[in-house]
């Protein structure tokens, strides 16, 4: 007979392992090719001495003559804290009694329990690659709203049944917080939302919409690593050194754009460019240019079981978080993912990861991992932008 404490077993024996791979290696391409560590974490911290160059301790000079001194003044220290990434399921106590006494009808719903969340971790966590931490997934004008649907500008990390916060435009003022995402028109760029108040009540102007709860606490993607000014503690406008290679307005893509990139990338601080990852319509534009030419691009397969076009060698691929008219060119070994552990579950002090929701016949469980994303050569890594889609 199926119990909560068999669920609880099944949950932290089988589910653990299988959900933690579909999400490390399986949700997104990206992130199958960026190492995990828990090197260089203190507390709840992540700390990494950074090189600048070279350290200056190499000459030439006479056979009596003073030697080289290193240079101490090469280095930065990058610090970030932890991130707490969660993932949580919930099973209601009628649907745990309904199976009792059928364990097909058990793994049925444990199953689709740990289907729905690892869908859920591979958007969001897909999304957040691509992201600067904010959590932010759109940007609403506000102007025209009816019926809860507001006009977007941007629109990317969309979609039905995410819970959301709205900020004012800068970030510093919660308009309204936990409104449902009902319905996404990607046609014509307006998003409907439910919640306890109309929109018309609480939103101003133009407002960033955010992951509930998640302002300012994700993990820091690709966005940041080619806007912000300050990353990782330290001011870059102070050390240009760190800034990556970024060719805005690029137009018509071609091969020798992606080649001459790459080569200054190689160039300027010796990354040699292993991985490029770019939106949809741009993907149709380097095969239409290839196609031109009379040839095609070959396919690869690479880590997670992903399809990739084959560039040089080089695997290239689409994500639907890549803005548009951008490709990055990325070396993955750069990256780390940095973490005290792998996902767990979440457990009480009697050892138990199903707990019942205080007043409410359902049981929910926790998965959890504290984690950073840090690229540890900024510089060696491009963007190319304002490319003109297919």
């Amino acid at each position: 007979m199926v119990t909560i404490e068999s669920a609880d077993n099944a949950l932290k024996s089988f589910y653990l392992d299988a959900v933690t791979e579909a999400i490390d290696k399986k949700a997104n391409p990206l992130l199958a090719r960026i190492a995990q560590s828990t090197t260089d974490v203190v507390g709840k911290d992540v700390k990494k001495l950074v090189k600048l160059g070279v350290n200056g301790g190499i000459s030439a000079g006479s056979e009596t003559g003073a030697l080289p001194t290193a240079s101490s003044e090469t280095s930065v220290m990058f610090t970030t804290t932890l991130k707490n990434l969660y993932g949580t399921i919930e099973i209601s106590d009628k649907a745990l009694r309904a199976s009792a006494n059928s364990e097909g009808a058990f793994v049925n719903l444990l199953n689709s329990e740990m289907q729905d969340l690892i869908k859920s971790a591979n958007f969001n966590f897909g999304r957040m690659l691509y992201g600067d931490g904010s959590g932010r997934i759109g940007i609403a004008k506000g102007l025209t709203m009816t019926d809860n649907v507001l006009e977007m500008t941007d629109m990317s990390g969309m979609v039905e049944g995410l819970l959301v916060d709205f900020y004012s435009a800068d970030g510093t003022t919660v308009y309204g917080r936990n409104y449902l995402v009902v319905h996404v028109d990607r046609e014509n760029k307006t998003v409907r939302f439910t919640g306890a108040k109309p929109l018309s009540m609480v939103i101003a102007g133009e407002s960033l919409i955010c992951i509930h709860n998640s302002f300012g606490y994700e993990i820091t993607g690709l966005k940041a690593i080619f806007e912000a000014d300050t990353l990782y503690g330290v001011d870059r406008t102070k050390n240009p050194a760190l800034m990556p290679y970024i060719h805005t307005e690029v137009g018509a893509i071609s091969e020798n754009v992606i080649q001459k990139a790459m080569d200054a990338i190689e160039e300027v601080s010796g990354s040699q460019v292993n991985f490029i990852v770019c939106s949809w319509g741009v993907k149709r534009a380097l095969s239409e240019y290839y196609k031109n030419l009379g040839v095609a691009l070959p396919t690869m397969k690479i880590e997670g079981g992903f399809n990739a076009l084959n560039f040089n060698g080089v695997p290239v691929v689409a994500d639907r978080f890549c803005p548009e008219g951008t490709m990055y060119l990325l070396n993955t070994d750069d990256f780390k993912l940095h973490q005290l552990c792998d996902w767990k579950w979440l457990e009480g002090e009697d050892g138990k990861v199903l707990k019942q929701v205080p007043t409410k016949p359902v049981f929910t469980a926790t998965l959890v991992k504290y984690a950073e994303l840090m690229c540890e050569r900024p510089n060696g890594q491009g963007m190319l932008s304002g490319i003109t889609e297919a």
